[in-house]
């Protein structure tokens, strides 16, 4: 049986050699896309930033067009316009039509692997941010980023999210904790993307137990997309995003 098998897949491959090559050049380039993503976050000087989250559009594009049924591809793509739309900060008509290229990208990613962790993740956080006017939802949102932390313990933008949401809801020992165990993660593991918004996560939900002061969910939940794209961090993702 095993022997029949693999005589059929090398028959399979020998008839598709085109797309046998097509989806190892859609890996590579994915790789190459997200590895832009992460670099661009980095990076401190503006310039460089964009250069790098346009070549990984492009990079993106790419592995999109040689294999649009990988999920990876659709997400790394995704990672790179959310990126640039958060340099641009300008609300536009071009703004609105990269926002909805963007969310395509990840719904498709998530049509394409309903398991994606990474796309889970950003999708619970564009819940959590999003008025409802706009297809925002908090119930959904945290349950959705509840689900990544149980399957995903060592996920870093999921407790950002949820500490966000539940300092804004007036839960700021749980808010707290989560910020926290967040922070701690990103020092161990030397993931430098994501500490600035750990640290101010901590400081903020800190100010408002020592002071006893109400949160506005303005503060906790505005619509910013520093990192509402970057998913769980786990050992099997290449690059932890």
């Amino acid at each position: 049986m095993k022997r029949a098998f693999l005589i059929l897949l090398g028959c399979w491959v020998l008839a598709n050699p085109e797309s046998l090559l097509a989806q190892q050049s859609s890996r590579s380039l994915t790789q190459d896309a997200m590895t832009e993503c992460h670099d661009g976050r980095v990076d401190r000087d503006l310039a460089s930033r964009v250069g790098h989250f346009e070549q990984g559009q492009a990079l993106g594009e790419q592995a999109v067009a040689l294999d649009d049924r990988s999920a990876d591809a659709h997400f790394a793509l995704f990672c790179n316009l959310g990126e640039l739309m958060r340099i641009d900060g300008e609300l536009s008509l071009t703004s609105v039509m990269g926002f909805r290229r963007m969310m395509n990208e990840l719904d498709r990613t998530l049509e394409i692997a309903p398991d994606h962790l990474d796309a889970m993740s950003a999708k619970g956080a564009f819940l959590l941010r999003l008025p409802s006017l706009l297809g925002g939802n908090r119930e959904k949102g945290e349950k959705l980023l509840q689900y990544v932390l149980l399957k995903s313990p060592q996920s870093v933008n999921a407790r950002l999210s949820l500490a966000k949401s539940y300092c804004a809801d007036g839960r700021h020992s749980e808010a707290l904790s989560l910020a926290s165990e967040a922070l701690d993660l990103i020092q161990a593991h030397q993931w430098d993307d994501f500490t600035p918004e750990a640290e101010k996560s901590v400081g903020a939900t800190s100010r408002q137990l020592r002071q006893g002061e109400l949160v506005s969910p303005a503060v906790f939940l505005a619509p910013s997309l520093k990192s509402c794209y970057l998913g769980p961090r786990s050992e099997d993702a290449p690059l932890h995003t």
